[in-house]
C-alpha cells in the first residue's frame, strides 16, 4: 500500500513537482494526494490542479494565530488520511503544535548543509561565511526551525564568481534529486525518527 503524501507549499512549488514525477512511477512507494497552500495565487496550487490532484487554499491571514491556522490545516491532512507531510517551499514557522502533532511523519528539504546557515537568505550566508561547499538537507521536522534529524543531504561546489542566484539554481538541481529520494526512504520504512535521531534501516 502506497503512503499518502500532502504537500505544503507557499509558492511556485519546484520542489512539488519533483516530487509529482517521482511519484508517478508505478514502483514509487508514496502518491502525492494532497497539495495545501497558504498562498491563494501560489502557481504551484494551480499545476498541481491540472495534474488531477486534491488542493486546499488555507489563507492563513483568516487565522487568529499561529496554533489555530495549524490546526484549521492539521484538519485537511487527517481528512485525506494523510501518512506523510513534506514542506515544500512552505513559508510558514510553524506552531510547536503542528510539528509535535505530525513529528515523524513531516519532513522539510532546505537549501544548506544544515547545521550551517539556518533560516532564510541561506546562500548569502553561505557566500560571506566563505565556504567552498554548499548543498541542501531533507530532514524530520522538529519545534526548533531548522534543527530536526538529518536524513539526507547533497552537496554542490561554490564558485569564486557565485552570487546567490547562481549558487540558488545550482542547489536547486540537486534538491530535486534529492526531495524524492529522501521521501522514498521514508516511505519504505528505510528510515524513522526515534529519540531525537534519524534511524536508517536496510
Amino acid at each position: 500500500m502506497k503512503k499518502r503524501v500532502a504537500i505544503l507549499i507557499s509558492g511556485r512549488g519546484s520542489n512539488m513537482r519533483s516530487l509529482m514525477a517521482a511519484a508517478s512511477a508505478p514502483d514509487f512507494p508514496a502518491e502525492i494526494a494532497l497539495v495545501i497552500s497558504n498562498i491563494g495565487s501560489a502557481a504551484g496550487i494551480q499545476f498541481a490542479a491540472d495534474a488531477g490532484i486534491a488542493t486546499e487554499i488555507v489563507p492563513h491571514k483568516a487565522y487568529e494565530s499561529r496554533e489555530a491556522f495549524d490546526r484549521a490545516v492539521s484538519a485537511h491532512l487527517e481528512e485525506a488520511k494523510i501518512d506523510i507531510v513534506c514542506l515544500a517551499g512552505f513559508m510558514r514557522i510553524l506552531s510547536d503544535w503542528f510539528a509535535s502533532r505530525w513529528q515523524g511523519r513531516m519532513i522539510n528539504i532546505h537549501p544548506s548543509l544544515l547545521p550551517l546557515f539556518k533560516g532564510t537568505h541561506v546562500h548569502e550566508q553561505a557566500l560571506q561565511a566563505g565556504v567552498r561547499v554548499s548543498g541542501c538537507t531533507v530532514h524530520f521536522v522538529v519545534p526548533e526551525l531548522d534543527a530536526g534529524p538529518i536524513i539526507a543531504q547533497a552537496t554542490v561546489p561554490v564558485k569564486s564568481d557565485d552570487t546567490p542566484e547562481t549558487l540558488a539554481a545550482r542547489v536547486l538541481v540537486e534538491e530535486h534529486k534529492l526531495y524524492p529520494a529522501a521521501l522514498k526512504l521514508l516511505a519504505e520504512g528505510k528510515v524513522r525518527l526515534e529519540a531525537g535521531r534519524a534511524v536508517f534501516s536496510c
